[in-house]
């Protein structure tokens, strides 16, 4: 699979690539927001214009990488293939999402839970961890691990 460079030269990458460019790392995984250099506003995902705190009239963003843990605030199940452009592999399988609370930036995420994990096994207050996993072949998105050892 290619990529361009910065210079808008094709260059080979090895293995599945991130669903959104810079939303994420891998190794280790981390979410990558924006904080806000005024008044210390976090966002995700990343802005790129302006800060969107009403009370603030600062401008400058810069890249944070955010928790890699949090508390699970609410879940539900998506049964139905997400429509295009969103990327939902060739089998549709249903699987759960969680909004996790991330703790130290006072922020809510969304995303998928790892497989093998139903809203059954989910409640609120339980503690999850990023991962990255492969959404399909090719692919890579981050997902949300409970720890059911910590429980609530």
């Amino acid at each position: 699979m290619a990529q361009p460079s910065p210079g808008n030269e094709p260059v080979a990458v090895e293995g599945p690539v991130s669903v959104v460019d810079g939303w994420f790392t891998v190794d280790p995984p981390r979410l990558t927001g924006t904080r806000c250099t005024a008044c210390g506003t976090v966002y995700f995902p990343p802005q790129t214009l302006t800060c969107r705190n009403p009370a603030c009239h600062g401008g400058d963003l810069v890249a944070t990488p955010l928790s890699s843990r949090g508390r699970i605030w609410s879940y539900a199940d998506a049964r139905y293939r997400p429509p295009p452009p969103y990327v939902s592999g060739e089998e549709f399988e249903p699987y759960a999402v969680a909004a996790v609370e991330l703790a130290a930036e006072r922020i809510i995420v969304l995303g998928q839970v790892v497989r093998g994990v139903g809203i059954a096994d989910l409640s609120v207050g339980m503690a999850a961890e990023l991962v990255v996993e492969e959404l399909d072949p090719g692919h890579l998105v981050w997902k949300w691990r409970p720890l059911f050892e910590e429980g609530p």
